[in-house]
């Protein structure tokens, strides 16, 4: 809808300019008429609900009603003398005009109106955010002695009958605690308490229950892309730099759930006393997949992990000798499932990095493994669906997979595996490949 409007307003201007040439009109009733339609016409999409009308087209709206309101002045007013009329200026008018409209259509472009995926449990399901502070470290991202701070924000069955188990999300490189809301709303709706953590400077941007905003560190930024291209790092630097994020991942994850677990403990009126402590449950995106690998070797009261597309950077070791990665051999014995879009499958067996990835690593004879063929990295987030351009631009094109059905489809067999893992409901037999 977004791009129609956009052409539709496009194609108008320059008729309208086109008009204006080939009558040597500056002034003219049909463009005046024109101009009005446009935003009478946009006003009756809104009320229609054709288009949902949301901030973002605020100034798309504002541009029409300019723009209609000057051409209702021009027919009540008299025209007392021809002005003088000349083809340059009504060009470069119309260029600047187009300009403007693909300015003020950004926002929507950007973020086009979309539906949300389904939610198919019987809980309608509320939220709430937090901070958490540590007591005990530092944050070294900066030099004001401040200490360490999560942000979190929970999902949960809004209409409790009883406890829940609790399952920890922790996001990706660069990316948000909302990153994949949709699985956090579908579990939540079938009796599950959802943590989603925001990890500062490791975030795009987390924001306080005090008002403050702290964006991704730009040293981490480059760190991340560095990694991503050959030749930067040599092999041992790049081991020291997944071990270092590893830490201060599951450092803030242990913070998480050991303040969760502190706080149901105390009984009180809130989202804490509906969680069932003997029954958790982590999972993440990326490097936060990688983190949740990580933490469940940490602690032993961790049940069951879903990793979406990550190396187990936890699982490697590094030999200064060989300058080799190599995986670990301790067996992993805590319910797993890995869901892998094409980006990461096709590195299974060729890449350092997933070297304890492979299917044929015996320590993870028990995991489960799903591939999405045709998805990118980002098709395992909501990002393909409020942003598909922001999607295509940072995954490096579009994947060849429906966005509805790459996360309503996850959102399903996660659902599925977390009820077989932790509620001893059903069997998990999901396909290799969707």
């Amino acid at each position: 809808m977004e791009i129609l409007i956009l052409v539709v307003t496009l194609v108008f201007e320059l008729t309208i300019a086109a008009y204006s040439i080939a009558t040597k009109q500056r002034r003219s009733k049909i463009k005046s008429w024109m101009r009005i339609a446009m935003f009478i016409g946009f006003m009756m999409l809104v009320l229609w609900e054709i288009v949902v009308w949301e901030y973002s087209w605020g100034l798309f709206a504002g541009l029409l009603f300019i723009l209609a309101f000057k051409e209702i002045v021009a027919l009540l007013r008299k025209q007392t003398r021809t002005p003088r009329y000349k083809v340059f200026s009504t060009v470069w008018k119309f260029l600047i005009l187009e300009l403007i409209v693909v300015v003020t259509l950004g926002p929507v472009l950007l973020f086009p109106q979309y539906r949300l995926p389904q939610v198919t449990g019987p809980y309608a399901v509320a939220t709430a955010t937090y901070t958490y502070v540590d007591q005990n470290r530092i944050e070294e991202f900066t030099d004001q002695d401040d200490n360490r701070f999560v942000n979190v924000e929970f999902w949960y069955p809004e209409q409790a009958d009883g406890t829940y188990p609790l399952l920890m999300f922790s996001h990706g490189a660069f990316g948000i605690k909302a990153s994949n809301s949709s699985t956090f709303t579908e579990l939540a709706s079938h009796g599950y308490v959802v943590v989603s953590i925001d990890h500062p400077y490791h975030s795009f941007y987390t924001f306080s229950e005090d008002g403050k905003i702290v964006t991704v560190n730009p040293e981490y930024m480059q760190e991340v892309n560095n990694a991503n291209k050959a030749g930067i790092y040599s092999l041992g630097e790049y081991f020291e730099l997944t071990q270092k994020w590893m830490t201060l991942r599951t450092d803030d994850m242990n913070l998480v759930i050991d303040t969760i677990l502190e706080q149901a403990g105390e009984g009180e009126d809130s989202v804490y006393e509906l969680i069932d402590t003997q029954k958790i449950g982590v999972f993440g995106h990326s490097m936060g997949g990688a983190a949740s690998v990580a933490l469940s070797r940490e602690r032993d009261d961790i049940n069951a992990v879903v990793n979406i597309d990550a190396p187990f950077f936890s699982e490697l070791a590094y030999d200064k000798v060989t300058n080799e990665l190599s995986a670990k051999s301790e067996a992993y014995t805590i319910p797993l499932l890995n869901i892998y879009s094409d980006d990461v499958w096709i590195q299974l067996d060729n890449s350092p990095s997933y070297i304890a990835n492979k299917i044929s690593n015996e320590n993870y004879n028990s995991a489960y493994t799903v591939h999405f063929n045709g998805a990118k990295h980002l098709s395992l987030t909501d990002l393909p669906l409020f942003s598909p351009i922001l999607a295509y631009l940072l995954q490096g094109g579009k994947a060849d997979i429906d966005k509805y059905y790459a996360i309503e489809t996850q959102n399903e067999i996660i659902l599925q595996f977390f009820d077989y893992a932790l509620k001893n409901q059903g069997l998990f037999v999901p396909k290799t490949t969707y």
